[in-house]
């Protein structure tokens, strides 16, 4: 009998297969001894058997692994990019990505495979370009400096043609430089609208009982500025800086001297502070609070004091507010993105930053911000979220494994043909009524 018992085919490896000689067997005699041949993609490990054999109790000899798996050699590197390489054998991944501002020509992934009689990768390792810009947009009466290609963080700065002779020189009005840079599709574009050259014209501000002490000139263009003093005995209402603005205006408006007199004070002039309440002018008596902007203070150390109209444009006490230098940590902090321009160890007010987010994000808010002080910018400093698309692949992969989840629930407890197990003491009961004789049965029914 016992030549009779024969083993059933040895389980399948992953990285062997039984020779051709035994691979059609669907038994084997107790003693027999089959042979394994590694599989494409491995090869033999030195001093390893390759051999099991049939035992009497009709299982195979256990054996150690074999084979190992082919290497491939490493990609190499990707200029602007990184290489993700966990390992290298055979059916490894290598994938592939770009710094930001550069995209992948070629294949983002290659795998080990077979080839050759032996392993190899079945692409070669693409490169990062450098993302491009349309040509920059051109502007009436002006030109940009030109480059050999628009790629990003290209800058190109705008001028105006000169005038002919006879006619009004133009102004820029506008940023005079825009840079390339990506949108919420990493293709990319232009950082903003280029600027205009135009004709502005202002005229020729006069002040009565005032005179300019700087911006003398005949003509007054874009960005042009004019300082006023009045004359002794009056005193100045306004700003006494005015600019020339694009819509041939001066901003703010041109200031007015008003006569000194025994009941009158213009407001007080302060550097680094404010005057509250302002207004244009005070009577003798009324008093007004000098309030310090912040990290500044008056000589004595006070941040606000309080000064009293004394006639003839006098006030009880004037003193300027002095500043410290200030250490700002108000630089702008973007989760999931960075600063690519502006960026500076501290920021002055009117200082502006460009920001952009890191590959797979989205950039939700203004990419460039203007600093407002006290650690304020203007808009809100933006935030940087998931792209659509990247959510949507999470969301299939959780929804896989869910339904993964509830696949093996339902082998589990839902799937076994009704069957169910009976408690042993219920069994113990069910085997014993059955064997209570008929007549012991009618008399309990009976009772």
């Amino acid at each position: 009998m016992r030549c009779l018992e024969r083993c059933m085919p040895p389980e399948r490896l992953q990285y062997a297969e039984l020779t051709e000689s035994f691979s059609t067997m669907q038994s084997f005699p107790v003693g027999t001894t089959v042979t394994y041949v590694c599989r494409p993609g491995y090869m033999r490990i030195p001093g390893k058997s390759l051999n099991r054999t049939c035992g009497e109790d009709l299982r195979w000899s256990q054996t150690e692994e074999f084979c190992a798996a082919r290497r491939c050699t490493h990609p190499g590197e990707l200029e602007n990019g990184i290489v993700h390489v966990t390992d290298l054998t055979f059916g490894s991944e290598a994938t592939f990505s770009c710094h930001t501002g550069f995209r992948i020509r070629g294949n983002s992934e290659i795998t080990c495979v077979v080839k050759n009689k032996g392993v190899d990768w079945d692409g070669v390792v693409p490169f990062c370009e450098r993302v491009p810009c349309e040509p920059p947009p051109t502007i009436a009466n002006g030109y940009y400096t030109e480059a050999a290609e628009y790629v990003y963080q290209t800058t190109v700065t705008y001028k105006c043609n000169d005038a002919l002779k006879g006619e009004d020189p133009y102004s820029l009005v506008g940023t005079p430089s825009i840079f390339c840079t990506l949108d919420e599709d990493l293709n990319g574009v232009w950082s903003g609208p280029p600027p205009q050259c135009k004709v502005v014209k202002c005229e020729n501000p006069k002040v009565q009982n005032g005179k300019k002490v700087t911006g003398f000139g005949p003509l007054y263009s874009y960005g042009h500025s004019v300082a006023f003093e009045c004359d002794p005995g009056y005193f100045m209402i306004g700003q006494d800086v005015i600019t020339c603005q694009e819509n041939n205006t001066w901003y703010p408006p041109k200031p007015t001297c008003e006569e000194i007199t025994e009941d009158r004070c213009g407001a007080p002039k302060i550097s680094h502070g404010q005057v509250i309440p302002l207004q244009s002018e005070y009577r003798s008596g009324e008093s007004v609070r000098l309030r310090c902007n912040p990290h500044c203070a008056f000589p004595d150390g006070a941040e606000e004091i309080t000064v009293t109209c004394q006639g003839q444009n006098t006030w009880s006490s004037v003193q300027n507010c002095a500043c410290k230098p200030v250490h700002s940590d108000s630089s702008p902090v973007i989760s999931h993105g960075r600063v690519i321009y502006g960026q500076k160890p501290e920021y002055s007010v009117g200082d502006s930053v460009t920001i952009e987010c890191y590959a797979g994000y989205t950039l939700h808010g203004s990419d460039r911000i203007v600093y407002m002080g006290e650690g304020k910018w203007s808009p809100e400093v933006p935030t940087c979220h998931l792209s659509a698309y990247v959510i949507a692949i999470i969301c299939v992969i959780t929804v896989v494994l869910v339904f993964l989840a509830a696949f093996w629930v339902y082998k589990k407890f839902f799937s076994q043909g009704g069957s169910y197990t009976v408690d042993e003491n219920c069994k113990e009961t069910c085997i014993l009524k059955t064997n209570v004789p008929a007549e012991m049965e009618e008399t309990e029914q009976m009772n």
